[in-house]
């Protein structure tokens, strides 16, 4: 349905107002919100189709910097990482010029099930050659033809995206945490932190670390391509430390206003165990957008002290809380490439005609005062991703993350 033009005034000034409202840092990076809103009006306002008017609001929103910022419609493309489950660097293969290359590819999903691999070229979606001037995205409930380059020979690929279980979120689901050792190590594998509160993932991480990961002694957790997701992550935070000891709190922008004490905000340091305790759980932090995290005191692990965690230009949001609570409380090596510092609090605010505005409202700050936003983390040991090990079947990252570990 395409809007009208009062349609299309109507959703402006309701973003422009819910941005200057609740948008979480009053200062909007040292940036005039009003003016970039005021410069792009007209044409937000006289776009002559709906893919036009979206184009523009997202040209605004992305104004403000940080990726955050969002238009979300039944419609919208998503990101490889959200979308197909695999993450893509931009690379200069070859004499025909920079390509997409697909690099993390996640346990069982999207990608995965088409058989992609990591090192794949990405030549062409749907029969059209595909290059680098813009950024890959996908369609959700659609079923998506790709051209990929493997060792020089050409293969044709199918992407079969379902529809996502969250409006507010739209993303395939893959193997969320998968675990298996190798050489007496531990290795878990966290894809993605699903749901909101994280209760079936807590509870699937809790049996892989009494199952699969029983006795072992050493212990590496792989978040390469994680796009975060909700507060499941507690979990295996907690598993790092033996006590609870605050993580990070989230600050709100009336909270930061006000001024507040640390010491005080509420503290969420328990996920609950079945879905009959939510509503206590909803109770105590309803319209609360500023808690502090700590972790649940699970007990020592024989692990402790041999640990590491891999980290890459893909892994952000709550797979950056994760690295940066381990870094700055020495519980784990940090191995990897530095991440983008993408870490805040958001929701999805409704909009007419089926839109949904997506918005930071609170930011996080680790306990000892850390901002990730904006900053990322610097792994202790770097090593990059490469490109000719991924085509000849190795994982250049892990075996070397494994070789850190076995000598902690």
């Amino acid at each position: 349905m395409e809007l009208t033009q009062d349609d299309r005034r109507q959703l402006f000034d309701k973003i422009v107002s819910l941005v200057e409202t609740k948008y979480y840092d009053r200062t909007f990076g040292g940036r005039s919100w009003s003016e970039l809103a005021r410069a792009q009006r007209d044409a937000i306002i006289g776009a002559k189709e709906t893919q036009e008017f979206e184009d523009h609001v997202m040209k605004l929103l992305g104004a403000l910097g940080g990726g955050h910022l969002g238009l979300l419609s039944p419609h919208t493309k998503i990101t490889p990482r959200s979308s197909v489950n695999a993450s893509l660097r931009r690379m200069n293969i070859d004499s025909t010029g920079e390509r997409w290359v697909f690099q993390d590819v996640l346990p069982g999903g999207v990608a995965e099930r088409a058989a992609i691999q990591s090192g794949d070229v990405l030549l062409a979606i749907n029969g059209k050659e595909f290059r680098t001037e813009a950024a890959p995205a996908f369609s959700m409930n659609a079923r998506t033809a790709i051209t990929v380059d493997r060792a020089g020979a050409q293969h044709e690929l199918h992407l079969d995206l379902t529809t996502p279980k969250y409006r507010d979120n739209p993303y395939s689901e893959p193997n969320s945490a998968v675990a298996w050792v190798r050489e007496r190590i531990g290795i878990l594998k966290v894809s993605l932190f699903p749901g909101k509160l994280g209760i079936d993932f807590a509870n699937h991480v809790t049996r892989l670390f009494q199952q699969d990961l029983r006795n072992v002694d050493r212990l590496l957790i792989d978040l390469r391509g994680n796009p975060g997701g909700g507060i499941g992550g507690l979990r295996i935070m907690s598993y790092l430390a033996p006590s609870s000891i605050p993580i990070g709190f989230s600050i709100d922008r009336k909270t930061a206003d006000r001024g507040y004490d640390k010491e005080r905000l509420p503290r969420l340091n328990h996920i609950p165990r079945s879905k009959w305790e939510v509503p206590l759980l909803f109770l105590q932090f309803f319209n609360k957008n500023s808690v502090v995290l700590e972790t649940e005191g699970l007990g020592a692990q024989l692990f402790h002290g041999r640990v590491g965690v891999l980290i890459n230009e893909h892994s952000t949001s709550a797979a950056e809380m994760l690295a940066q609570f381990a870094k700055e409380n020495a519980l784990a090596t940090i191995i990897g490439m530095k991440t983008p510092g993408r870490l805040t609090s958001r929701t999805a605010i409704k909009l007419d005609h089926g839109y949904r505005l997506v918005l930071p409202v609170a930011a996080y700050q680790s306990w000892k005062g850390v901002r990730i936003e904006g900053k990322g983390i610097e792994p202790d040991v770097q090593v990059d991703w490469s490109f000719d090990a991924s085509t000849a079947g190795k994982d250049n990252q892990l075996e070397h993350a494994l070789t850190v570990v076995k000598s902690l």
